[in-house]
């Protein structure tokens, strides 16, 4: 059975689709948290980092593990601001590469590997694995959980966001609101409940619990805004039918928000 969430597609569609991303959508490439309304985009992504941080109680100058780093700027915000010991992961090369030379550039020595997320080994254990937008693209997420665990010492953290269905989708639900995004972004979304079970049946007690869709569904207004470059269209109609339905999906982003049938969620669990 071929699946949406398939490691090849992905690392394929972020090495040729990151330096475009990059130059769009800036350091970060996740959603941002908005307070106000009115903060710009790269404040509000600062935001939502600071948000999950408070969520796990991030101390200073902590190890901390960003599995799917992209090209880093958690991992680097985190040691500039945290003073936090980063290693990054993600599996693809060029995310890797323009990780470490964003790292030179803002003078942190975070440390960017080559990993696949669901075979992580490591001599060292961390006491923070922090996962930004990326669980859903793993075609094995109890895999993902349980090597989470072995990363960390008894009481440390796993602290993530990702992206979610509701509780209880009808198949027609399902297949207008959630196969799009499924199929566009290269994921597989379960709801915060099945994550909470599999972070149970992996030594992990979830300790917060939180829907962001209001402070964070504006990225996709701004999406959206990015879908007015023609250019962009050129170059995805280059790179072949992944990329142009990664683009398109970002209008089914905004519907699943819209709709309600999209979660956007923030979970923290700590290792017991």
């Amino acid at each position: 059975m071929n699946r949406y969430n398939d490691k090849q597609k992905i690392r394929d569609l972020y090495d040729r689709t990151s330096p475009h991303y990059q130059s769009l959508w800036g350091a970060h490439i996740h959603h941002g948290y908005w307070i106000s309304g009115e903060e710009t985009k790269e404040t509000a992504q600062n935001q939502l980092i600071e948000h999950v941080a408070r969520a796990a109680g991030l101390g200073l100058g902590c190890k901390i593990l960003d599995v799917g780093c992209g090209f880093g700027g958690s991992s680097i915000y985190l040691a500039k601001k945290y003073g936090a010991e980063a290693t990054g992961i993600t599996i693809s090369p060029i995310q890797v590469e323009m990780a470490r030379k964003a790292a030179v550039a803002d003078g942190v020595s975070a440390k960017f590997i080559l990993m696949d997320a669901e075979e992580m080994k490591f001599e060292q254990t961390f006491d923070v694995v922090w996962s930004v937008e990326s669980i859903s693209h793993y075609p094995q997420k109890g895999k993902f959980f349980a090597s989470a665990a072995q990363c960390l010492e008894s009481g440390g953290t796993l602290a993530l966001t990702d992206w979610f269905k509701k509780e209880r989708l009808t198949e027609r639900e399902h297949e207008k609101f959630i196969h799009p995004i499924e199929k566009g972004m290269l994921v597989e979304l379960d709801t915060m409940q099945d994550y909470a079970e599999l972070l149970r049946a992996n030594s992990f007690q979830v300790t917060h619990n939180e829907t962001l869709n209001k402070n964070c569904s504006k990225s996709w207004d701004l999406g959206l805004d990015i879908l007015k470059n023609r250019a962009l269209w050129q170059i995805a109609a280059e790179y072949g039918s992944e990329v142009v339905n990664f683009l398109r999906a970002f209008r089914s982003m905004r519907a699943g928000y819209a709709s309600g049938n999209f979660i956007y969620g923030l979970m923290v669990a700590r290792k017991i």
